[in-house]
C-alpha cells in the first residue's frame, strides 16, 4: 500500500527551524562550542551514514544484524502476532527488515526520523516491500517526547532502538529517554542494542576514519546550518577529530578550527581560534551489566539478551517491569 507522504515530510517545519536556531546559537555560545549531534542527520548526513554501515571499519552495523538475525524468532514469538513496530531513528530502515520478515503478520510500522526527506524515501520502500503493512512516517525528534497515539494503535507494540543509538545520550539522558518510551509505548517491549567495545584502535578507525565518511558526515553537520540557518561557516576551516575519554567510557567527535575563523548566525558572530574545538557528538560505551541498571532505572526489565561472538556488541529485548513480574509468577 502507498504510504502517505504529509507536507511536514518535504521541507523542515518553520518551528523546528526556529529549534534548530536556538539549539545552535545556545550551543556556540558556550565556552566549550558545540551543536546538538542530532543535526548531524539532514538527508545528506543521513545517507553519507547509511554508506558508513557498510565499511570495512564500522562494525557496528555488521554486529547489529548479525545479532538481529539470531534472535528474530525468539523476538517474534515474545512479542506475539499482529504488532505495531515503531522504531526511534529509523534512518534506511533497513535492520527493520529483519524483524518485520520474522514477524507473525505485523500490523504497523511507525519509522520516527528527524531527516523529513530520507524518512520519507525509506518509508515509501517499506511501504513497496510489505503491502500488508500500515506504514506511519513521524518526522520528529525521538529526544523529546512523541505522541504515538494516533499511530501505534491496539494491539502488541514493539520499541525499535537500534545502531547502538541510546549511547549518544549521557546517562541521565538515557533514562529520562526510556522512561519516555515506556511511557509512550504503555505495556509494549523495548528492542535496544547497544555497543560495548572499548578497544581504542577499532574505535579510533570505526569514528574517526570509516573510509573518509566519518569526517564527511561530521563537516556535512556545518553545510547544513549554512543551508537552513543561514549561516557562513567556511567548512574547509575545519577538520574532523575524535578523542577517546575515559569515566565514563566514550568517544568524543568534534570539528577542530584549522585556522583562526568565524561564522555568522543568526545575525550573531561566533569566533573560533585556531586549534579551538566544536563538539558534534559523543557515543558512550557500556557494558552490559550498566546497560541493565540504567533500563531498570527506566522502569524496564529485561526478557532477553543477546552479546556477539566477538562481545562487542549487545541487543536486549525488555519488557515494562510491572510486566516480567507478573509473567513470572
Amino acid at each position: 500500500m502507498p504510504v502517505s507522504r504529509p507536507a511536514a515530510l518535504a521541507a523542515i517545519a518553520p518551528s523546528e527551524r526556529e529549534q534548530f536556531l536556538t539549539d545552535v546559537v545556545a550551543g556556540l555560545s558556550r565556552n566549550d562550542k558545540s551543536i546538538p549531534g542530532k543535526y548531524l542527520w539532514d538527508e545528506t548526513g543521513s545517507d553519507l551514514f547509511d554508506r558508513i554501515c557498510s565499511t570495512r571499519d564500522y562494525y557496528l552495523t555488521r554486529g547489529e544484524t548479525a545479532l538481529l538475525e539470531e534472535a528474530a524468532g525468539e523476538i517474534a514469538a515474545c512479542v506475539g502476532e499482529g504488532v505495531s513496530l515503531v522504531e526511534y531513528g529509523s534512518g534506511a530502515s533497513r535492520k527493520v527488515r529483519i524483524l518485520l520478515d520474522g514477524m507473525r503478520a505485523p500490523r504497523r510500522y511507525v519509522p520516527i526520523d528527524i531527516s523529513a526527506e530520507y524518512l520519507g524515501n525509506a518509508a515509501e520502500r517499506i511501504a513497496e516491500d510489505y503491502p500488508s503493512l500500515e506504514v506511519l512516517p513521524i518526522v520528529g525528534d525521538y529526544s523529546l517526547p512523541i505522541d504515538l497515539r494516533d499511530r501505534a494503535g491496539d494491539g502488541p507494540v514493539l520499541g525499535f532502538f537500534p545502531g547502538s543509538t541510546i549511547g549518544n545520550f549521557d546517562r541521565n539522558g538515557a533514562v529520562a529517554f526510556v522512561q519516555r518510551v515506556s511511557a509512550t509505548l504503555d505495556g509494549g517491549w523495548f528492542l535496544v542494542c547497544h555497543d560495548t567495545n572499548r578497544d581504542a584502535a577499532s574505535l579510533r578507525r570505526a569514528y574517526g576514519e570509516a573510509d573518509g565518511l566519518m569526517p564527511a558526515l561530521h563537516l556535512n553537520l556545518l553545510s547544513h546550518v549554512n543551508r537552513v540557518l543561514g549561516a557562513d561557516f567556511v567548512v574547509s576551516d575545519f577538520r574532523h577529530e575524535i578523542r577517546i575519554e575515559e569515566d565514563p567510557f566514550r568517544v568524543e567527535a568534534g570539528l577542530v578550527a584549522r585556522r583562526d575563523t568565524s561564522c555568522r548566525v543568526g545575525g550573531l558572530r561566533f569566533a573560533f581560534a585556531e586549534g579551538e574545538r566544536l563538539h558534534t557528538d559523543t557515543s558512550y560505551k557500556m557494558d552490559v551489566e550498566t546497560f541493565l541498571q540504567l533500563a531498570l532505572s527506566g522502569g524496564w526489565s529485561a526478557r532477553r539478551s543477546w552479546v556477539g561472538a566477538d562481545g562487542r556488541i549487545a541487543l536486549h529485548l525488555l519488557a515494562r517491569r510491572e510486566r516480567h513480574f507478573a509473567e513470572a509468577l
